[in-house]
């Protein structure tokens, strides 16, 4: 079986016809807090960031892949390798299921995959995820997939006019 796919989903590359999804997602206001986003996005710079996807991880620091359902080619979510950093060999992951699609078990086998590329073809030490606590689906799925609760950061993310602590969790290649 290929790399980046098992019985049940394919992760792959971006493709232009993705842009109303990135458009629906990048701008849906209630997932901006995990991804860090203050401002919605433009169709325009949506279509330059297809555009500029077939660079390398290497180069871009970063890889997004689509989630799609095998069975009929729909693609349901999208998972980030982020903050590549090749020569300390680690990187951030990022996860993120349409609503209709979460709680299948689509997040976990996106994960599973992308550690096996992580770890077996871009050879990374560590990767890890920055959760908010209240986040109790992500906090369990990275827990179920090995990755450990190394930290917390102290009132990292402001939240109107409070400031709210986010978890660290690393999986370590051994």
């Amino acid at each position: 079986m290929p790399l980046l796919e098992n019985n049940t989903i394919k992760l792959r590359a971006l493709e232009p016809e993705d842009l109303a999804l990135l458009y629906q997602w990048e701008n849906n206001t209630e997932w901006w807090q995990v991804g860090n986003t203050i401002n919605p996005y433009s169709k325009y710079i949506l279509r330059e960031y297809i555009v500029n996807s077939d660079k390398s991880i290497y180069e871009n620091k970063q890889l997004r892949l689509m989630i799609t359902i095998k069975e009929n080619a729909q693609t349901i979510g999208m998972i980030d390798l982020y903050d590549f950093d090749p020569h300390h060999q680690r990187a951030g992951v990022g996860i993120v299921v349409d609503n209709p699609f979460q709680q299948k078990g689509y997040a976990a086998k996106a994960l599973e995959l992308l550690k096996v590329y992580a770890f077996e073809h871009l050879h990374v030490k560590v990767l890890y995820a920055h959760i908010l606590p209240e986040n109790k689906s992500s906090v369990s799925l990275f827990e179920k997939h090995g990755f450990e609760q190394t930290g917390v950061l102290k009132s990292w993310l402001r939240q109107q006019d409070n400031y709210i602590d986010v978890f660290v969790f690393q999986l370590v290649n051994k």
